[in-house]
Formats: C-alpha cells, structure tokens, sequence
C-alpha cells in the first residue's frame, strides 16, 4: 500500500511491535484519541452555529474563565477513555486533581496514565482561529493492581511513552509519537477516517520565524529581550519573521513545518511562566525532540524536569535546534 493511503487505524497495527510493552493496550489508547478529536472535531467546526461558544461560567483550577467547548472536549476525552477501560488514571488541566479509573472487574489493572489539555487556545474559539488538543501518556509506577497516586503523573517527560496533538484547523490533524519519529494524520470527514499525510515530521534545523508575544516585552527578562532583538537585526539570515498565533498547538505545528522557534518566557506577570509542564510543555517537547529539533526552560531540558505539582508552570522554548541553542545563549548570560 502507497504510504500516504495509510489509514490511522492501520499504521498503529502495522507500528505496534515498536512499543517496548507490546500488548495492545497502547494502541486501543491511540484509538480512543482518535474516536474522541472526531467527535470533538465536529463540535469545534460547527461552534458558530449553536451555543457552544463562550464562557461557561465557571473557573478552571487555574482562575480561568472555562468555555463551554473545553468543558465539552474535556468529557469527552476523558469518557472515551473511561468507557474503553484503557488506562488506570487520567490528569486533565481542567481538572483540579487526577481522577483513579477502575476496570469492570473493580480492579486496577490497566497500566497508563494519560495527561492532557482537551482544548489548548480555547480563547480563539470565538473568532475562528485554530485550537487543539494535546496528550501525553505514561507508564504508571505504581504496583499495578493498586490505585494509581499523584506519583504516577509527576514523572520527567523522558519517561513519556506516547504524545500527540489534535489541531482543528482548516484541516484537521492527528499528529503524534510513541518514540519512533513524528507521523502526522489528516482527517477526511467525507467519511471520517484519518489517512497519513505527513510521514516522519522533522524541524528544520534553522530557521526564520519567531513566535512570542511581543506585546508582553516590556515585562520579558533581559535574555528574551535580547535575543527578540537579535531575530530583528538585519545580517546574513536575519531578519526573521514573527509569527505567533496564541495556539501553542497551532504555534508549534507550523513551526515544525517551515522552520522556527516557539517562546513561552517568564515575565513580570508569570514569574514562573505561563505554560504547564504536565499538559502542554513535555508532550511538545517529545514531539519536538522526536522530529529533530529541541525545548529547554531557557537552561535546561524540559524533559528532565523533575515535576513537583500537577499544574506546574515553566517558561518554554521550543523548534529548530539551532534556533533554541541560541536562545539558551542568550539566556545563559543572565544565569
């Protein structure tokens, strides 16, 4: 079969002896996130006709105003992956703490956690701009058997065995890894299937956008300062491009594509950023570091970061190699 006529359902099957712990369950777990972008794809791409739109009228954990298609995305996700008894605990940035998920037998036997941001740049719904979802999957610590606890989720993002990202765009996208490079699925909803569209993604090594906002400056430590200015000055490639939609999922997709980096930094007003580590920053980065290119805090890899809370904030930066060595240069120099 020509590659790119490959079905989702069908590479999972054919990649499955890849995964280190080869019994199915991994790929049952990718099928219920695929079932669920479907149904979550559909409410997304008909929000401007019902009432969907707009806030819920309550609070995430984080103090921010919840819409009603997070809320919807977050059931959702999260009922796809009771229903199908896959894994043992879910964690959701809309959620205050995890959730434990028992099988029928009572028991907990499943063997994965899952971390997610049902709806990343949920501020967008309401003018027709790109979000998406973002997942990252674990393999609990904890005795299998026994509930799972907060330890199961507070683990480094190199432990990570699959992430991925949904983006509802002007096509829709299934893109993801388990370790063995970045495949990316585009959705025919003439009859609803995911067909391989973007085999084995990379980041450019170089490249010529620039993503953060800008708007902020004035509060970014002297590092990012100097090195926004660095990506304007006029010599030899430069200057570069900005481009920054505030979908980190939409951000980060066309970035791996063209070539760029992606800047989340600290700031006077987020001190310790604004991005969370669990849900949004070890998920890209495995998908960024799979496709060839690289995410730090400004000095370190994000994925060596030893998580302390479920909601934990870090500055991110994040795309082509070469662009956020030079990042981390400038950062270095206020270490």
């Amino acid at each position: 079969m020509e590659e790119r006529n490959k079905t989702l359902g069908e590479f999972i099957i054919e990649k499955q002896e890849e995964f280190m712990y080869s019994s199915g369950e991994l790929s049952r777990l990718i099928n219920s996130i695929r079932l669920a972008a479907k149904v979550v794809n559909y409410k997304v791409n008909k929000a401007g006709l019902v009432d969907i739109v707009g806030a819920f009228g309550e609070q995430n954990v984080q103090g921010e105003d919840q819409q009603k298609l997070d809320v919807y995305a977050n059931e959702t996700f999260m009922q796809t992956l009771i229903n199908r008894e896959i894994v043992c605990g879910i964690a959701s940035e809309e959620n205050d703490d995890f959730i434990t998920i028992k099988g029928k037998d009572g028991l907990h036997n499943n063997k994965y956690v899952v971390l997610m941001d049902p709806l990343d740049g949920s501020s967008n719904i309401d003018v027709n701009v790109s979000v998406g979802t973002i997942f990252s999957v674990y393999r609990r610590i904890t005795p299998v058997g026994t509930p799972v606890t907060k330890e199961d989720f507070l683990q480094p993002g190199v432990n990570q065995v699959a992430a991925g990202y949904v983006i509802y765009g002007t096509s829709t996208m299934l893109v993801y890894t388990t370790g063995h490079g970045v495949n990316g699925f585009t959705l025919n909803p003439a009859i609803g299937t995911f067909y391989l569209s973007h085999p084995n993604m990379q980041f450019p090594k170089d490249g010529h956008i620039y993503s953060i906002n800008e708007g902020n400056y004035v509060h970014f430590p002297q590092g990012v300062k100097d090195y926004i200015k660095y990506c304007q000055t006029e010599e030899g490639d430069r200057p570069y491009t900005s481009r920054y939609i505030g979908s980190l999922v939409s951000d980060i997709h066309r970035n791996m594509i063209k070539g760029g980096i992606y800047i989340y930094p600290t700031s006077s007003k987020a001190p310790k950023g604004k991005l969370r580590l669990l849900y949004e920053c070890n998920p890209m980065a495995f998908i960024t570091e799979q496709a060839g290119g690289k995410a730090s805090d400004g000095f370190n890899r994000i994925m060596e970061i030893q998580p302390t809370e479920l909601h934990q904030r870090v500055p991110f930066f994040c795309g082509s190699g070469n662009m956020v060595d030079k990042a981390n240069e400038f950062m270095q120099k206020y270490q």
